[in-house]
């Protein structure tokens, strides 16, 4: 009868411990979801400021490409067709 009664509290012990660990399980679950919803919109917002940042470089360099080309029209054409010329030796090979 002891035995039955010990066994009995064991199993409840154990039962109640289980429902504890259950419990920690979910909170740290919710948590991580949590801290992965936060670190996605982080990484989102780096995504946005990389795209603004290299976007507004790109308008500077065209620009001052623009700009060169409109003082120096022969040059360009000249490193044009040199570019043009070394793609096509390549691209033979």
């Amino acid at each position: 009868m002891a035995d039955t009664k010990t066994t009995s509290a064991q199993a409840t012990a154990a039962r109640i411990q289980a429902e504890v660990a259950s419990d920690d399980l979910s909170a740290q679950i919710t948590a991580l979801r949590e801290d992965l919803a936060r670190l996605s919109e982080s990484v989102v917002a780096i995504g946005q400021g990389a795209k603004s940042v290299v976007a507004g470089e790109a308008s500077q360099v065209t620009e001052r490409v623009r700009e060169k080309v409109r003082e120096e029209p022969l040059f360009a054409l000249a490193v044009t067709a040199g570019v043009a010329y070394m793609i096509g030796l390549l691209s033979r090979r």
